[in-house]
């Protein structure tokens, strides 16, 4: 324990026990002896009623006189500890459920816990209490992507219940610990329920799901959650369901989480859904009438400040203080089992060092989870690539691109690898040539069609004979201030996301806190000298999400200063001469909740457009590797976005951006044989690709080892072997509306027509051969299990993964439904030649349920049914009947 959280607790304890002497000496919170219920409930008797509603807000502040130190409650950790400075990024959580891989989940996890721990250790260390700081994570999002035009799709595990309740499981426990007294950090349980676009109307639709898809899809996953990893929080969703807010429903909250699933945790609204309540969904009028709601009806924390209006609820008679009560003694139970109160050498993850962030083992851990996660969709025998490829052409959007690594809620990696920078180390003999060839999609503003100015060119004074520009930094945007941090910066090219420049060196101790950048409010000149290596126009391009102004020999050349509230890019032609000294100066300010990111680049006179310059490289190539599809700039969550196919986040075009289509067809014209390697969180159409190019690796968005990753597998250090976690339809399938939550025509479990690809579908360098499937049984009750058995063997002449899956598939069910459903999967790495046995058990009463909405309960219709075992839903190997007893 600190001293200075030692001083506080004394100075408590003597206030308390001087103002109300019928207090023991040692009060019961303080005592760690003493059971966290016991502690939660004494500490919730001493507060007033303003203290109470202060503590339900997610920026809780402190209370000296009970030694309680502020909290803030928001923390993101979705695959990798987000916003808080240097962090380990693992792939996104899409890239992630594409492993079928719980034990490598459940390491992720460990990994993330770890550092959060660390990190919180430090904070506290030097008492730092702000968001993001905490031990209370709000991840896993386990809703189900039931519509690809989702944005937000690629924070979850997927379209299929089960493997998206048996990735949450593994995560949660990964996440939370095994100590049997203290909870490592809290887990939650996300968005609760029946949520999943479109952004745009999140905050004001009302979901009606039948009865049938809200108990078959929507919620299976969050009581495997709740009940099998006993996840400590659970949060509420946005919208409504049936009329009732998501955040304080009755029904979902009381009736469904507390009463049949035994929840004993916390609940969270989404951010501001209490005051969707009122001003949004029009459910009741006021501040006061929308918090006492969400109290009363079991929302025990508000992400946001409309629970600053308890206490007038309070005194208005719309709730009682006994309610306010019930909440904050869950909550305060959750901060005493964290170990937010006793002494550290009582707490087993207090000793974890900040030397475990960013450490070289969870480094490699995150490169192989990007290794498991390469989905191969298609593949002619172009891959792996040969090692005597002399000649390797790189091109599109995303090959070079740091955003195409991290996906949405991302850390901030130390050394993030793209697939460029990863191509280049795997193939260090070969000539590689790099074009980026054409924008993201059309209007979209980026540095992309130019290149990052080297800092051969870049010096920070005169005569200065290192290179690059001195960089200042500055609290807010008054460059007449004195910069808290001068360095000089080699490369213009940042992205902080929701954290600062100094936030790493404050937790080091290597800067005082107290002067520390603020996010959303700092500022950055970078100054110095530009000297051309050539003669000639060149194109100079400043990209930022901020603000900008790019000065040269003191004349203002790009000004988008006022651009403070949206994404901007500028270009400038101006006339330089090779070896000249040019002043150069380039301002910036971070002033709104956009995350940081500011490139300077340019593209050098002579330089052909960018399309044709594409095509010349791969002329000139043995192979044209293409990486291209999406980044979180065009998907994700609730965003400023309106680029053709895109709206609010959301896509309104499953199909590849049409510049990219346009480059991609360019290059295969060309004769090259061409490899396209795809970065995306959601499922594209990518019909053309299919049929003309002859190979296609499904990238995801890797993390931060994901170039490495790409690159073991297209040149066969690795064996590809993820699988689709969501189904691909064709570019011209009909889709039932985005709105529409009926699950009928939707994902692979109620699809009926032909998909690009399957769910569960992935590609191998070797063969695999599955025979001897066994049931132990053909005949078996309800309430009984069946023991499945079979053996897998490598066919090939390589070693490789395979991901062996178990679907039910009913054959005279009366009240079926699915087509089939996945209920079982193991991945297997096998040697060439080597076999190997694999079991599963199924039980009718999980396995074959059906939600019966006559008599409002689960069940299990006597009939026959069919063991499917294959390498995905469509590629079935393997199949054996039996039959369910009346």
């Amino acid at each position: 324990m600190t001293k200075l959280r030692i001083k506080t607790l004394f100075a408590a304890l003597a206030l308390t026990t001087a103002t109300l002497p019928v207090w023991s000496q040692t009060a019961i919170y303080q005592d760690p002896n003493r059971s966290f219920e016991d502690r939660a409930a004494d500490l919730v008797s001493r507060m007033t009623l303003e203290e109470k509603v202060s503590q339900m807000q997610n920026a809780a502040p402190a209370i000296p006189r009970l030694g309680i130190p502020a909290y803030d409650w928001w923390n993101e950790g979705l695959h990798g500890v987000a916003r808080a400075g240097q962090a380990t990024v693992f792939p996104q959580a899409i890239g992630l459920a594409a492993t079928f891989d719980t034990q490598l989940m459940g390491e992720v996890a460990t990994t993330i816990s770890d550092e959060a721990r660390a990190k919180y250790n430090e904070f506290e260390r030097r008492d730092m209490h702000g968001r993001y700081e905490g031990l209370t994570f709000w991840s896993p999002n386990i809703n189900i992507f039931r519509d690809p035009r989702w944005g937000r799709g690629q924070e979850t595990y997927g379209e299929d219940p089960f493997l998206t309740s048996r990735m949450g499981v593994a995560f949660v426990r990964g996440m939370q610990g095994d100590d049997p007294k203290y909870s490592k950090l809290d887990a939650t349980a996300k968005h609760f329920a029946v949520h999943s676009g479109p952004e745009s109307e999140r905050h004001r639709f009302d979901v009606h799901p039948s009865e049938r898809d809200l108990y078959e899809t929507y919620l299976p996953a969050f009581q495997a959650l709740v009940q099998e990893a006993k996840v400590d929080a659970v949060m509420g969703a946005y919208n409504r369901l049936n009329g009732e807010s998501a955040s304080a429903s009755e029904f979902l909250l009381q009736d469904t989480l507390r009463k049949r699933w035994g929840f004993n945790g916390y609940v969270v609204s989404d951010c501001d859904a209490v005051e969707d309540i009122y001003l949004r969904h029009k459910i009741v009028q006021t501040a006061e009438q929308a918090a006492a709601l969400a109290v009363k009806n079991g929302d025990d924390l508000n992400c946001g400040t409309t629970y600053a209006a308890l206490t007038k609820a309070v005194h208005d008679g719309l709730i009682s203080e006994a309610d306010i009560d019930t909440s904050l003694k869950r909550l305060m139970f959750a901060r005493f089992r964290l170990g937010m109160f006793d002494p550290p050498d009582r707490v087993p993850w207090s000793k974890l060092p900040l030397s475990v962030n960013q450490s070289p083992q969870h480094d490699e851990l995150a490169r192989r989870a990007a290794q498991e996660s390469m989905v191969l969709l298609k593949n002619n025998g172009l891959l792996p690539l040969s090692r005597n490829t002399h000649r390797i052409a790189v091109i599109g959007p995303t090959a070079d691109d740091v955003t195409a690594l991290l996906g949405n809620y991302h850390g901030t990696p130390a050394a993030p690898v793209t697939i460029l920078q990863g191509i280049r180390e795997a193939a260090p003999n070969a000539t590689i040539t790099y074009a980026h060839g054409t924008e993201l999609v059309e209007g979209f503003n980026s540095t992309g069609l130019a290149t990052l100015i080297e800092p051969a060119y870049l010096r920070p004074s005169p005569n200065a004979t290192e290179h690059g520009l001195k960089a200042e930094y500055f609290r807010g945007d008054n460059f007449n201030a004195a910069p808290v941090l001068t360095r000089v910066d080699t490369k213009i090219s940042f992205s902080w996301d929701h954290s600062t420049p100094t936030d790493d060196l404050v937790i080091r101790g290597e800067f005082p806190a107290d002067k520390a950048l603020q996010n959303n409010d700092f500022s950055v000149r970078w100054s110095g000298q530009l000297v051309p290596p050539v003669s000639g126009r060149y194109e100079l391009n400043a990209a930022a999400k901020s603000g900008f102004r790019l000065y040269l020999d003191n004349r203002l050349v790009m000004d988008a200063w006022d651009a403070k509230d949206s994404s901007s890019g500028k270009n400038a032609s101006i006339e330089l001469q090779a070896g000249k000294a040019y002043d150069i100066r380039l301002e910036y300010a971070k002033t709104n909740n956009q995350n940081p990111d500011v490139k300077l680049a340019w593209r050098m006179p002579g330089a052909k457009p960018p399309f044709e310059e594409a095509l010349d490289a791969a002329r000139q190539a043995d192979v044209v590797i293409f990486v291209g599809g999406l980044t979180s700039e065009l998907e994700g969550e609730e965003m400023k976005v309106n680029y053709p196919g895109f709206a609010g986040g959301d896509r309104t075009d499953l199909r590849l951006p049409a510049t990219q289509e346009k480059l991609l067809e360019a290059l295969h014209a060309t004769g090259r044989p061409v490899v396209f390697v795809v970065t995306t969180g959601s499922a594209l159409a990518i019909d053309w690709a299919k049929q003309h190019v002859p190979a296609i690796l499904l990238a995801w968005y890797p993390g931060q080892r994901g170039g490495n990753a790409v690159a073991d597998a297209l040149f066969g250090n690795t064996d590809p072997a993820g699988r689709l976690p969501i189904t691909f339809y064709k570019a011209d399938e009909k889709l039932p509306p985005f709105d529409d939550y009926s699950m009928a025509g939707r994902t692979y479990r109620y699809f009926k027509g032909e998909p690009l690809y399957p769910f569960g579908h992935g590609l191998s360098y070797t063969t695999f051969q599955y025979s001897h499937l066994q049931l132990d049984r053909r005949t078996v009750s309800d309430k009984g299990h069946i023991n499945v058995t079979l053996e897998v063997k490598n066919t090939g002449s390589r070693a490789g993964d395979e991901v062996v899956q178990l679907y039910m598939h009913p054959l005279s069910a009366p009240h079926a439904r699915v087509v089939r459903e996945l209920r079982g999967f193991q991945r297997v790495h096998l040697q060439p030649g080597e076999a190997q046995s694999v079991s599963f058990e199924i039980s009718p009463e999980h396995d074959l349920r059906y939600y019966d909405d006559v008599h409002h309960s689960y069940a299990v219709d006597p009939g026959r049914y069919q063991v499917q075992i294959g390498a995905s839903s469509e590629d079935i190997r393997l199949t054996k009947d039996f039959i369910v007893e009346d």
